[in-house]
C-alpha cells in the first residue's frame, strides 16, 4: 500500500513541477504558490546556481557560466532537439517493455504493435521536417518578391533596413538574433525545433503540435483500454465481488480497482498522466497557434499590437483627460450655471471609460484565405517569383 501511495505522491508532485513551469505566468496562477513555483524554476534556481558557482569558482567560473548560457540561449543549438527525441523515444521503450506483452488483449487487436510505430514515425517525421526546412529566410535574391506580398500597414510595420542583413527589411518579417537571419512572416524562433517558424513553415509547425497531441490522445485511450482489458480478462470484478464480497457498485468497487491498477500497473498509469498533461498542453499551444493563423496574425505581431494598442490607449486617456479639465474650468468659469445634481455627478460615465482603441490588421482577409495563406505560402506559388517591387 506504501508503494501506491508513493507512486500517486510521485505523479502529484511531477504535475505540479510540469503545470508550474510551463503555465504558472498565467493570469489565472498570479498570486498563488504555482507563480512561486514557476518563478523559482525559471529564474530563482539558476541565480543561486549562479551564486554558488560565482562563490567556488570566482571570476573564471562566471566567465566559464556566461559561455554556457550564451552557447544555450543566443546560439543555434541541438540541446531541446535531443530532448525531444530522448522524451518521444524513452516513452515509447517504456511504453513497449511494459505493456506490448499484452497486446493483442480484449480490447485492443494486434494492429496497435504497428499502428503505435507508424504514428511515433510520423511524429519524427514532422519534428525533423519543421527542424530543417527553411523557414522564409529573406535575402538580397527575394526581398523584392517579400516586399510585394506584404505590403506595409504603417501602424506596426514601416518601411526600413536591416541594420544586420543591409537589406531592406519587408513588413511581418524580423531579423532573428539566434540564427542571425530575417525570416519572412516571422513568428517566433523555437527552441525545440532549433529553427525560426516563419512564412514557409508554419504549416509543418502546425502539423507538428496537431499530431503530438492526436498521438498523446491516442496513447492515453490505448493505455486505458489495455487496462480495462486485463480487469476484464483476470475478472478482477467478479474477484472483488464474490470472494471478498464487495458490494457490486461504482463507489464500493472503485478504490479497491484503483488500488489493484496501481499495485500492478503503475508504469502504465504513470506513461497514462504524463501523455494526458502533455496533450492538455498541446491543445492549448495548438489552440492559440491556430487562432493565430485564422486571423493571419503572428506571435511576434501580437506582441507588437500588445505594445501600440497600450501606447495608444495611454495618448487617448491624455487627450481625454485634457479635454475633461477644460470643460472643468470652463464650467467653473460660468457663475450662473446651476450645480449639477451628486447623483448625476455619481452615475455620469467618465471620458476615460469611453477611450476605445481598435486592431486594424490589414493582413487578415478571412478564414479561407488566411488559412490558404498558410497551407500554400506566397514563396512556393508560382506568381511569387512574378512579382517585383522597386528597392528603395
Amino acid at each position: 500500500m506504501e508503494v501506491q501511495w508513493l507512486l500517486v505522491c510521485h505523479g502529484l508532485v511531477t504535475l505540479l513541477v510540469i503545470v508550474s513551469f510551463l503555465c504558472g505566468n498565467w493570469p489565472i496562477f498570479q498570486g498563488t504558490f504555482i507563480q512561486r513555483i514557476h518563478i523559482f524554476l525559471t529564474f530563482g534556481a539558476y541565480d543561486y546556481f549562479r551564486r554558488f558557482v560565482v562563490l567556488v569558482f570566482g571570476p573564471k567560473g562566471t566567465g566559464a557560466l556566461a559561455s554556457v548560457e550564451y552557447y544555450c540561449c543566443d546560439r543555434p543549438n541541438p540541446i531541446l532537439q535531443i530532448i525531444y527525441l530522448g522524451i518521444i523515444g524513452g516513452t515509447y521503450y517504456i511504453l513497449v517493455k511494459s505493456s506490448f506483452s499484452y497486446i493483442p488483449g480484449y480490447y485492443l487487436g494486434e494492429v496497435h504493435r504497428y499502428t503505435s510505430i507508424l504514428a511515433v514515425a510520423v511524429g519524427i517525421l514532422l519534428f525533423l521536417v519543421t527542424s530543417f526546412s527553411d523557414p522564409g529566410t529573406v535575402n538580397i535574391e527575394n526581398v523584392s518578391q517579400y516586399l510585394a506580398a506584404y505590403p506595409y500597414d504603417n501602424i506596426i510595420f514601416f518601411e526600413k533596413d536591416c541594420s544586420t542583413c543591409k537589406i531592406p527589411r519587408p513588413a511581418r518579417s524580423k531579423h532573428c538574433s539566434v540564427c542571425n537571419r530575417c525570416v519572412a512572416r516571422f513568428d517566433h524562433h523555437c527552441g525545440w525545433m532549433n529553427n525560426c517558424i516563419g512564412e514557409k513553415n508554419t504549416r509543418y509547425f502546425m502539423a507538428f503540435l496537431l499530431w503530438h497531441f492526436l498521438l498523446c490522445v491516442y496513447g492515453v485511450i490505448a493505455i486505458l483500454f489495455l487496462l480495462a482489458g486485463r480487469l476484464k480478462e483476470l475478472r478482477v470484478i467478479h474477484i472483488l465481488t464474490v470472494y471478498y464480497g464487495i458490494e457490486n457498485s461504482f463507489r464500493s468497487l472503485a478504490p479497491h480497482v484503483v488500488q489493484w491498477l496501481l499495485s500492478s500497473y503503475n508504469t502504465q498509469i504513470l506513461i497514462m498522466a504524463f501523455l494526458a498533461i502533455v496533450s492538455l498542453l498541446l491543445c492549448g499551444f495548438f489552440g492559440y497557434h491556430a487562432k493565430l493563423c485564422i486571423t493571419n496574425t503572428t506571435t511576434n505581431e501580437t506582441f507588437k499590437w500588445k505594445e501600440y494598442l497600450s501606447w495608444q490607449r495611454k495618448l487617448l486617456e491624455a487627450k481625454a483627460s485634457e479635454a475633461a479639465l477644460k470643460e472643468s474650468l470652463v464650467e467653473l468659469s460660468l457663475d450662473k450655471k446651476l450645480p449639477q445634481s451628486k447623483w448625476k455627478a455619481i452615475f455620469s460615465r467618465s471620458r476615460l471609460e469611453e477611450v476605445e482603441v481598435v486592431q486594424n490588421n490589414i493582413y487578415d482577409e478571412g478564414f479561407l484565405h488566411n488559412l490558404y495563406e498558410i497551407i500554400f505560402p506566397y514563396s512556393t506559388r508560382k506568381s511569387f517569383s512574378q512579382k517585383k517591387s522597386k528597392l528603395r
